[in-house]
């Protein structure tokens, strides 16, 4: 063989060794998935895969920046997001095998300072998100922050030392909350009395070889290989987004395809040392009322189409990432954007090409299987009526029509009764069962419980009884001790309207009795009135943050 001709042979054996676990068709399958990536003159991102120890596919799509038209590559540094999370976790799970922590320390052990809430709150809540600590960005919204400024972890623990609630009981229920994985930092660094970006590196990143990974811990840092993150409006028009992001713990570490692979390949053929690590970052612990939780420590254990899969997505600013690992099969993905995208359900696009469906371990419920009841139409008729439900703020409307029970807003589902009380409802994506109760008093409950475990309770209430509220009640200026920022409410041609320095006019309705609705940040108004039936202050909801007092000045 000549010599000239090796270089040649190497690059074959190397495509070769790329490719030969996945057929042409799968390769071009896969391709045809990014096709909007590939168009000019816009962002996109790259993708890897890996089976086994093989990569089966690396591509970069689109530019890194579109100011000065640079490629991504296959090379290129992405911020990582939520994805961020396990590496967070990891750190905790070291210091834990090294006897520096448990689990199940209570969080002020290492963060004294913390408000008492009245209840244990441990690292194994805050790494499982079912702490009830009310989420950062959620409540920067409410004391006026705008989406695009710069917040870094400082922001966060200054909020935090003023709060006097939770948004529930620790291990009540999952509530995914970055405050939780921000905090870890505070842990680490007071177990280790190191600079988390600098631990992080020696200790996790370096022994495992993923030499391209970072924590960024400074937005303002020159990082050569860095993508742009902008994103997408009608017309193909891309923007770039400010940098606002100056915090870490829960997102912020930086990284490539190459390395997160790296990362992957350990969930199933784990480096020397590291098979208890990776094996406990799995951990899944039950709630408080024994309801299944599938977010273990930084990533989510699930079945997708039969098979288990380990993954985590993220979300900042324009970046838009996904990594996952099918362990039984070997399978890493990987794919990371620097533009506005949903790279989590072309994961799921790219599982279906490669693995075969099969039947699903989810706890659907078999039609076929439910023993059902005839129940008359003036049996169903007491269950009619209004229900308010707290947990999406809407009211569920419910009838009789043709001998069939039905909520008037969405004829798509159907409930089939199997008791003189109980229905199972059918959906595409979900089964559930409702249950009727009705209170001393006629006050009626319908609660629902997914096959998931997850349960929303409505009550029913009289909609005529909005009608007769007096509106100036409800005038006022309202200030939050926790947030120190105020909201005023004024009626505008009768129609109430909140008010907020920086967040400016805010239209609200009431779809009943001293609730009101509106925009983000404030999103759902719960109005109090003392024994004397005087408005005195509201509490506020806008889904990671729950009622956060305001008071009536």
């Amino acid at each position: 063989m000549k010599i000239k001709n090796l270089p040649i042979l190497i690059i074959l054996l190397i495509s070769l060794n790329t490719y030969a676990q996945i057929t042409k068709s799968q390769h071009q399958e896969i391709d045809s998935l990014f096709f909007d990536w590939a168009q000019p003159h816009r962002p996109g991102g790259v993708v890897a895969i890996m089976k086994g120890e093989s990569l089966v596919f690396s591509k970069a799509y689109g530019l890194a920046s579109l100011e000065y038209e640079v490629p991504n590559t296959t090379k290129i540094i992405f911020n990582l997001a939520s994805v961020s999370k396990q590496f967070t976790a990891m750190g905790i799970v070291v210091l834990e095998q090294e006897g520096k922590l448990s689990f199940d320390d209570d969080i002020r052990k290492y963060i004294p300072e913390l408000p008492d809430f009245g209840e244990t709150i441990t690292i194994r809540h805050m790494l499982q998100n079912t702490s009830g600590l009310r989420s950062f960005h959620a409540l920067l919204g409410l004391a006026g922050w705008r989406s695009d400024e710069r917040r870094d972890n400082n922001d966060l623990y200054r909020l935090m030392l003023k709060q006097r609630d939770l948004n529930f009981k620790p291990g009540e229920e999952y509530a995914y909350s970055n405050t939780n994985y921000m905090l870890m930092v505070n842990v680490i660094e007071k177990v280790t009395g190191k600079k988390f970006r600098d631990w992080m590196k020696k200790i996790v990143f370096e022994p495992l070889g993923m030499t391209n990974t970072y924590v960024e811990d400074d937005y303002r840092r020159v990082v050569p290989n860095r993508a742009t993150s902008y994103y997408a409006y009608e017309g193909g028009v891309f923007r770039r987004v400010p940098e606002y992001w100056g915090y870490y713990g829960s997102a912020n570490v930086h990284s490539t395809t190459k390395d997160l692979l790296k990362w992957l390949t350990n969930f199933y053929k784990p480096q020397l040392g590291w098979n208890n690590a990776f094996q406990t970052l799995l951990t899944r612990d039950t709630l408080n009322d024994g309801r299944e939780n599938k977010y273990a420590f930084g990533v989510l254990v699930e079945d997708i189409n039969g098979f288990t899969r380990i993954a985590h997505d993220g979300s900042t600013g324009g970046f838009k990432t996904f990594i996952g690992v099918y362990p039984e099969e070997e399978l890493s993905i990987v794919i990371l954007a620097n533009h506005s995208s949903r790279p989590w359900d072309t994961a799921i696009e790219i599982a279906d090409i490669l693995l075969e469906k099969r039947k699903s371990t989810n706890k659907m419920i078999d039609l076929s299987s439910i023993e059902k009841v005839e129940l008359s139409s003036e049996k169903m008729k007491k269950f009619e009526g209004s229900y308010w439900d707290d947990v999406s703020n809407r009211i569920r409307v419910m009838s009789v029509e043709n001998d069939t029970l039905k909520e008037l807003q969405n004829d798509d589902l159907h409930f089939y009764p199997i008791d003189s009380n109980k229905f199972v409802i059918l959906e595409d994506t979900e089964t559930s069962t409702c249950e009727f109760i009705i209170e001393v008093g006629g006050t009626k409950k319908m609660i629902r419980t997914y096959n998931n475990g997850r349960v929303i309770i409505s009550k029913s209430f009289d909609p005529s009884a909005t009608v007769k509220v007096d509106l100036s009640a409800y005038v006022g200026t309202y200030y939050s001790p926790e947030l120190e920022t105020i909201y005023s409410i004024s009626l505008e041609d009768k129609q109430l309207v909140a008010h907020h320095a920086r967040h400016g006019k805010l239209e609200m309705r009431m779809p009943k009795k001293d609730i009101l609705l509106t925009q983000w940040p404030l999103r759902k108004v719960e109005m109090s009135r003392n024994k004397n039936g005087i408005v005195n202050g509201f509490f506020a909801t806008n889904g990671r943050v729950r009622n956060l007092w305001f008071e009536k000045q």
